[in-house]
């Protein structure tokens, strides 16, 4: 891979794919995207505060599983999404005592651009980012 971020929607889809197919033939043990620190609204929306205490919002990919930590909110949000994408379903909830939020395993198995398009919609529609936000593949 050459380039490592994107912010234009094409391109960020265009970023996914090549994220995956490079991860695919690294055989590594998964990919992880995030957010530009600087995308995630600080406003006095509480949902924007619940999401803030997460960190930086990433998505991660491997073996057809997507990894993500979510709030109550951002679950929810999740939870609708899902319901454009009949063959991604959730796997496994996990609330550990010690951090906010959960963190969700959803199995994707799916072909590189629909698993795209739902990473770019996850960013978007779950973590309520702009759409011009910029995404940086920073593990592979």
């Amino acid at each position: 891979m050459t380039r490592f971020d994107a912010s234009a929607p094409a391109e960020r889809r265009k970023l996914y794919v090549d994220a995956i197919t490079a991860h695919r033939e690294r055989a590594s043990a998964f990919l992880t995207l995030e957010a530009d620190d600087t995308a995630h609204d600080d406003s006095d929306d509480s949902d924007a505060q619940s999401s803030a205490e997460l960190g930086v919002p990433w998505v991660q990919f491997g073996d057809g599983t997507i990894n993500l930590d979510c709030s109550d909110v951002e679950l929810e949000a999740l939870k609708g999404l899902l319901e454009d994408f009949p063959a991604f379903k959730i796997d496994d909830l996990t609330r550990p005592d010690d951090a906010e939020g959960t963190n969700v395993r959803i199995s994707a198995k799916a072909d590189p651009n629909r698993i795209a398009q739902f990473i770019d919609d996850v960013f978007l529609e779950v973590y309520e980012l702009p759409s011009s936000v910029r995404i940086w593949l920073v593990d592979v």
